[in-house]
């Protein structure tokens, strides 16, 4: 398995999954760490949006250099994702990540959001009218995913 956070480069030499979810600028849980914990052993290249350098400081605008560099790799990490993991955290409303579902709705896609998030009944419609696999908890997903793709077996990379 190989770990690219943003904004650093990568190559597609591997299977890629995205790990799209809640941030909530640092406030949400840490669910990317169990998510590359679940994912190991595997042969894939992991792109993870969260980064440990982001400063709040960051402009949400294309005006600000830093805020593009991420929004880009970011949006470049969907296209190129062969599998989408999404999470939405009950405790955050995760506007971007709404986003991204909708942007990445026709892709392989797999969907965690618990009971509790503000908007699941949108989640639940776009799954449902996407034929979306939508799970109650992070850990439903992230079994469900490697029971998918377990021919994607570890070449001993890190």
């Amino acid at each position: 398995m190989k770990i690219v956070q943003a904004p650093h480069p990568y190559t597609k030499d591997r299977f890629i999954v995205f790990l799209s979810g809640s941030i909530a600028m640092g406030e949400a849980e840490l669910w990317q760490k169990q998510a590359i914990q679940a994912l190991q052993g595997m042969h894939v290249l992991v792109l993870n949006p969260r980064r440990d350098d982001w400063d709040t400081s960051y402009r949400q605008a294309l005006s600000d250099a830093r805020f593009a560099e991420q929004v880009t790799w970011e949006l470049q990490g969907l296209e190129d994702a062969n599998v989408i993991l999404m999470y939405f955290d009950p405790t955050t409303q995760s506007p971007i990540t709404l986003l991204e579902l909708g942007l990445c709705a026709i892709k392989a896609i797999y969907v965690a959001c618990p009971q509790g998030f503000w908007r699941r009944g949108n989640i639940e419609a776009v799954c449902d009218y996407y034929a979306i696999p939508l799970f109650q908890t992070l850990q439903g997903m992230l079994t469900a995913f490697r029971a998918a793709y377990s021919h994607l077996k570890d070449d001993g990379d890190v």
